[in-house]
């Protein structure tokens, strides 16, 4: 017997005919008729005799059912777990981020992946390039999303965007007042900036342009969240890139457009040998419509 066939045959069983099994099973009453013949020519007994009209089960029927009822169960667990695993209400997801992607651009996908799955945990770590990179690697990250990714023959993009940057700047300086700030503009501040040995503060130092030489850069800050921190408390102007103040995360600062042609990729990285479930499309989804939203591509 085919599990089509013991699916018909337990349905009569339950139901006591053919009539109760069409419904049951939403089938018609010749469509029931022809699986149990079927059946019955492939066994090579008699699964029912009609007495006064009515089927009555044999004592082999009797014994079959009492298998093909525990093998149902069984069926039925594959079924649940097929269902949940096409549409998982709940799960766990670990995501790798830069910090500039910390204060709310990842914030804001995993609360828009918890509406579409209500039972999901997920854990955000904030890592360095390298770090980021291992977490990956070992598994013990599902997706990375990083700034200025480092290249690793074992990881593989999933989507590839970019981001420009902005001056961040109290809101009574004088640059708060002006529509784009330019890198000249930068000429005689206190600048906050990062380390020129590292790919961020390399990158800094092409969008200042001519200007870099000129500049006074009075304090290195590893990342542009402290770089904003530092601006908040009054330590200087910093340019820094629009992931770390997308969404007014700093309420007392000022961000202004900063005029360059340098950008910084960004990459939402998956391990190549580990593809991606269900629940991991679904948060690169996710972050794909928030950057869109919040037009982080301008």
């Amino acid at each position: 017997m085919n599990l089509r066939q013991m699916e018909v045959f337990r349905a009569v069983m339950l139901t006591g005919g053919v009539v109760g099994a069409a419904e049951l099973l939403h089938i018609s009453q010749p469509a029931v008729s022809k699986m149990l013949a079927q059946a019955q020519r492939s066994l090579k007994f008699a699964l029912f005799v009609r007495v006064k009209g009515r089927l009555v089960p044999t004592a082999e029927a009797q014994a079959l059912h009492i298998e093909i009822d525990a093998l149902w169960r069984g069926v039925e667990r594959v079924r649940d777990t097929t269902r949940a695993l096409a549409s998982p209400r709940s799960g766990t997801l670990t995501v790798a981020v830069s910090a500039s992607l910390a204060p709310y651009l990842v914030p804001r996908a995993l609360a828009l992946l918890s509406t579409r799955f209500p039972g999901l945990q997920t854990r955000m770590e904030i890592l360095v390039a390298p770090i980021l990179v291992d977490a990956l690697l070992d598994r013990s990250a599902d997706v990375g999303v990083a700034l200025l990714p480092n290249e690793h023959p074992n990881l593989m993009p999933v989507a590839d965007y970019e981001c420009g940057f902005a001056c961040v700047v109290p809101p009574d300086h004088r640059l708060a007042s002006k529509r784009t700030v330019t890198p000249t503009d930068l000429v005689g501040e206190r600048v906050i900036s990062s380390p020129a040995d590292t790919p961020y503060g390399q990158a800094l130092r092409r969008a200042y342009g001519r200007a870099n030489t000129s500049l006074n850069i009075h304090t290195l800050v590893r990342s542009a969240t402290s770089a904003c921190w530092q601006a908040q408390a009054g330590g200087g102007v910093a340019v820094v890139d629009r992931l770390a103040v997308a969404g007014a995360t700093f309420s007392r600062l000022t961000v202004k457009p900063f005029q360059t042609q340098e950008r910084l990729p960004v990459a939402v990285l998956r391990n190549r040998y580990s593809p991606p479930s269900l629940i991991q499309a679904a948060f690169c989804e996710a972050f794909a419509e928030v950057w869109k939203a919040e037009k982080m591509s301008r």
